[in-house]
């Protein structure tokens, strides 16, 4: 997601210094859309659901209903976020918000290397002690 978010900056910056009748301007416009489709298809096949699954081999069954609807909340909560403020962001410097999206991107892969636990092959009791 990060790499692809890179290229789409890149190239709105880049497009800024090239005349809009120039085969390169096309051309790095083509290479936005692709790095999007790129982050799209990256963030359904990963961190889209990531939480979703989080939440289902991490939270206690006495808490599961309340901290799922929580974290449902604030999941639509920050949808909405960067929904709002992207148009925002895009008249302000389209090169800058796909720069913004990218730190957003890589300091979130540095999180979930950092923070959250591997669970493959343990029980909940163990990836319970892990937070304790």
């Amino acid at each position: 997601m990060a790499l692809s978010l890179l290229v789409v900056s890149i190239s709105f910056y880049l497009k800024e210094y090239i005349s809009p009748d120039s085969d390169l301007y096309a051309t790095l416009s083509l290479v936005s859309v692709a790095g999007v489709v790129v982050m799209v298809i990256a963030f359904s096949l990963g961190l889209g659901a990531m939480s979703w699954i989080i939440m289902s081999e991490i939270l206690p069954i006495n808490i599961k209903g309340l901290a799922g609807s929580f974290a449902t909340l604030a999941n639509w909560f920050f949808s909405w976020l960067v929904t709002l403020t992207t148009n925002l962001l895009l008249d302000w410097s389209s090169g800058g918000t796909f720069t913004i999206y990218t730190a957003v991107c890589v300091f979130t892969a540095g999180f979930v290397v950092i923070w959250v636990p591997e669970t493959k092959g343990k029980t909940l009791e163990e990836i319970q002690q892990f937070f304790r």
